[in-house]
């Protein structure tokens, strides 16, 4: 493992295997986007949060807890470690690792989402609601490459998404849901099962907010194809996109994305130029959906 000063979580890392009786001895880092992900020899992977997250990273594990005890397929936290453990103030979480895997087909992550919003909410704690603003102002005031321009109008455009949200049209009824899911988050293992990654986002809130990533994939951004959406459409049985918030949802998927990019910046400035693009979309400076060249940030 490489430690740079502007990199933190390799000591953090090391500090918390100790506390938790792991090796972290030839650990490879995997990627570095909202957390830090560590992958260990011997089938476990480590989560490193950012600070301040260690409410957040314990609910993550009992939301694990009880989706594996529900029988849903879904990544499962290390049983026999005491987590999460908090370093520095990130709070550090550990994982089996995942067999050999795909990202899920749009009919895959229709059928996960089927399944997960039909489960029975746990007594044991609270999944809480849906939190569809959550850590973007912070984003935002860390965008500290952007023009002032730039953020000013981010800043108006959240609150004007939040007054939006606060008039949310009626939809299907409110059940668990997984809160992410876009299909990175939806994996196919080689031997059949589908399983559900980052958890953290799982909460109670419309199945529409969960339906919204794959229709984006194909009316804003032409990742997939109309006949990929209709699979995915035809196995929930539901299309979003003829629902009445849905253009509310889609606007607010979009930003989290944007901020997402604007975000990655400050660990690597090779995303400038796409956080940069994708902002310019949504100002609706480069035309009209489907956008080209917005790129999957790894």
């Amino acid at each position: 493992m490489s430690e740079t000063p502007e990199d933190e979580t390799p000591a953090v890392l090391r500090e918390a295997c100790q506390a938790a009786g792991v090796d972290s001895a030839d650990a490879e880092l995997l990627r570095r986007g909202e957390n830090a992900i560590y992958r260990l020899p011997g089938g476990m992977v480590v989560r490193i949060s950012r600070p301040g997250q260690q409410a957040a990273a314990a609910r993550e594990v009992a939301v694990a807890r009880w989706l594996e005890a529900a029988s849903v397929d879904a990544v499962q936290a290390a049983p026999d470690v005491e987590q999460a453990i908090e370093i520095d103030g990130r709070a550090v979480t550990f994982w089996r690792e995942l067999p050999p895997h795909h990202h899920g087909t749009p009919a895959q992550v229709a059928e996960a989402l089927k399944r997960l919003h039909g489960s029975v909410p746990p007594t044991a704690f609270e999944l809480g609601a849906v939190a569809p603003f959550v850590r973007l102002e912070e984003r935002i005031d860390g965008a500290s490459f952007l023009a002032d321009d730039d953020r000013r109008w981010m800043r108006d455009h959240l609150a004007e998404l939040r007054d939006r949200w606060a008039k949310l049209p009626p939809g299907l009824p409110w059940c668990v849901i997984h809160g992410d899911a876009w299909v990175g988050n939806v994996v196919a293992t080689d031997d059949g099962r589908v399983i559900l990654l980052d958890l953290e986002r799982t909460s109670i809130g419309p199945p529409e907010w969960d339906l919204v990533h794959t229709s984006i994939k194909w009316s804003s951004f032409g990742w997939i194809s109309a006949k990929q959406y209709g699979e995915f459409c035809d196995v929930y049985g539901y299309d979003v996109t003829t629902w009445e918030g849905f253009e509310l949802l889609r606007d607010v998927r979009e930003f989290r994305m944007t901020t997402m990019a604007v975000q990655m910046v400050a660990a690597d400035v090779k995303w400038r130029e796409q956080a940069t693009h994708r902002l310019a979309c949504i100002r609706r400076q480069l035309g009209n959906r489907p956008w080209k060249d917005w790129r999957v940030l790894t």
